[in-house]
């Protein structure tokens, strides 16, 4: 029995040494860890002054991932994985790298912070161990099925600051780092808590600074994606002149590419146009924001020029110096030529206002002083005629530019649907009333027989074909064919269709067609009157009846303008009618 018992106990003994010298060259392990982190804190501090973020953040990277390996040996462990808090959402989730997960896994692994073994660690920073995880009720059944864990340690990833006296100053919980199933079979004791706690201490720092760096990347991967996605041109440069920065939209701008911009040259090596260096010139050496306006030539088409507004504002640092100057460059190509259209419009509806307004007052005038008879009767009713259709000129262009206003204003225009409305009494009534303003054209019409009666605003289709028709005729001068023709596309769909054979469209303007205040502009159409709003409405009424417009022209040849009606109007749903007043249905 005492040999027996002195065998035990040496082999106790024994067992002790093994242990001892196993925790000594874990605790060798941990020391040269400690000390390969401080040389990868201070390589961290180094690198942050670096112009090279990402290439330092892959080095930190690798680091974690060499640490996560070091970690699971020490422990002997099969999976080991650390969890971060987000503070947004509060939860922690996991973050590569992971050992003895997959990246699948790595992303589903998200919790809150009241929940699970990982809430806990987190909320009352103290370890626990997992003897067996299954039947914890502390886990998440779900991961440790989803993920086979069995047991585990889990400790929270605190992160200290400290003085120069090495006294804890602040001190941060960020996350929770695990271990889990012990290999060989075994389980984690208190001397694993032990060594964790302390390898975790090591861990926190590096998880942080990369945590750190991470955001920081992604923060400049976004903030230079919102720049390069800019409609408006940026160009940056620094106080020696030089572009630190130019966006896509810049670069289309100038006719640059990426490889003009290499070798850190400077704004008046690369962007040639006198008025644009003058700009920044001015805003690096008076430290001011400008304001300027400058045309440049398109760099794919050089006629077609663009009127750019150039706004200039200072960069500086966090100590209020200035660093650099940034330009805006926004292309107001489109808003100066609407307000020159809009002045023209203005110009023009002046003179369609002037031109029956004269005649009314010099023909009232006429009527008043004749006070001796001396204008016989047939005369006067033909004055009083005069005065009747000037009059209806003006309360068609009034209603016109009222019409315009309640489009722009976003609301629809009033439709007065009635059923049983006759296309064929309409064109006749529109060419016969048509044939008054021209002898140099034939008027013709081409209905289908078959077009039967459909539901529609009877005044407002009047209004479309007059207005296509009276185009059709001042934009044909020299006189020749108009032809309104109709036809049906199915059985409730009707094609209309207005041609001539005057001067046509060149192909770049069709597409401006149908724009408000738009007018072709050249030696043949500035003698033709019109205030540039008529297609405009014409397209909007014929939409609002649930249509569609379009044209089709050949330069010299003449055009044809064709559109769309239904023979009757779709139900609407309740407040969503677009097409006026639905209300106002009236039988036929």
């Amino acid at each position: 029995m005492t040999t027996g018992g002195n065998g035990d106990v040496e082999s106790l003994r024994q067992r002790l040494r093994e242990i001892e010298g196993e925790l000594q060259n874990r605790i060798q392990y941990v020391q040269r860890l400690e000390k390969a982190n401080r040389e990868l804190e201070q390589k961290v501090r180094e690198a942050s002054e670096s112009a090279q973020p990402t290439a330092e953040l892959n080095e930190l990277e690798e680091a974690l991932k060499r640490l996560v390996a070091r970690i699971a040996m020490i422990l002997q462990a099969e999976k080991c994985v650390f969890m971060i808090h987000d503070p947004d959402e509060d939860e922690l989730f996991a973050d590569k790298p992971a050992l003895g997960f997959t990246d699948e896994q790595v992303k589903t692994l998200r919790v809150r912070t009241t929940q699970g073994v990982s809430g806990t660690v987190f909320r009352e920073n103290k370890p626990i161990i997992l003897y067996d995880a299954a039947n914890d009720e502390r886990t998440v059944k779900e991961n440790v099925a989803l993920l086979g864990i069995r047991n585990g340690v889990c400790v929270p990833l605190i992160v200290e600051k400290r003085d120069d006296e090495n006294r804890v100053i602040d001190r941060r919980t960020i996350g929770v780092l695990h271990v889990f199933n012990k290999r060989y079979g075994n389980i984690f004791i208190e001397e694993d808590v032990h060594l964790l706690e302390r390898l975790a201490r090591n861990a926190a720092s590096i998880i942080n600074t990369a945590e750190t760096y991470r955001r920081v990347v992604h923060e400049k991967e976004e903030l230079v994606e919102t720049i390069q996605s800019l409609y408006a041109g940026l160009v940056v440069v620094n106080k020696n002149g030089r572009i630190t920065q130019m966006n896509s939209s810049a670069m289309q701008i100038f006719g640059l590419t990426i490889d003009d911009l290499s070798g850190g040259k400077t704004y008046d090596a690369v962007i040639k146009d006198d008025k644009v260096q003058q700009v920044l010139r001015q805003a690096l050496e008076e430290e001011t924001g400008v304001a300027e306006e400058v045309t440049l030539a398109d760099p794919i088409n050089p006629d077609q020029q663009h009127i750019y507004q150039v706004q200039s504002t200072l960069v500086r640092n966090e100590s209020g110096d200035t660093v650099s100057t940034a330009a805006i460059f926004n292309d107001i190509t489109e808003i100066r030529n609407v307000d020159k259209m809009k002045t023209a419009f203005v110009s023009t509806v002046s003179h369609e206002l002037r031109t029956p307004l004269t005649s009314i007052k010099g023909f009232i005038s006429t009527l008043l002083q004749d006070t001796d008879g001396f204008y016989d009767n047939e005369t006067r009713h033909e004055f009083y005629t005069i005065i009747d259709t000037e009059c209806d000129r003006l309360t068609r262009l009034i209603t016109d530019l009222l019409n315009v206003s309640r489009i722009e204003s976003g609301k629809s225009l009033q439709l007065n649907l009635k059923k049983g409305v006759n296309l064929h009494d309409l064109c006749e009534k529109v060419v016969r009333a048509q044939k008054s303003y021209t002898t140099k054209h034939e008027l013709h019409i081409k209905l289908d027989p078959a077009i039967p009666l459909i539901e529609a605003d009877e005044d407002k289709i009047d209004q479309i074909l007059t207005n296509l028709v009276n185009n059709a005729i001042k934009y044909s001068p020299k006189g020749g064919n108009v032809t309104l023709h109709a036809k049906m596309m199915s059985t409730d769909l009707v094609q209309l269709g207005v041609s001539d054979e005057g001067m046509g469209i060149p192909k770049e303007q069709l597409s401006k067609m149908f724009q408000r205040f738009h007018r072709i502009d050249n030696r043949d159409t500035r003698e033709i009157g019109g205030t540039g709003i008529g297609l405009f409405l014409v397209k909007n009424l014929v939409e609002t009846h649930h249509g569609k417009i379009w044209i089709e022209s050949e330069v010299g040849k003449g055009t044809t303008f064709f559109f769309t009606l239904p023979t009757e109007q779709p139900e609407e749903e309740e407040g969503g009618d677009t097409g006026g007043n639905l209300a106002s249905r009236v039988a036929g």
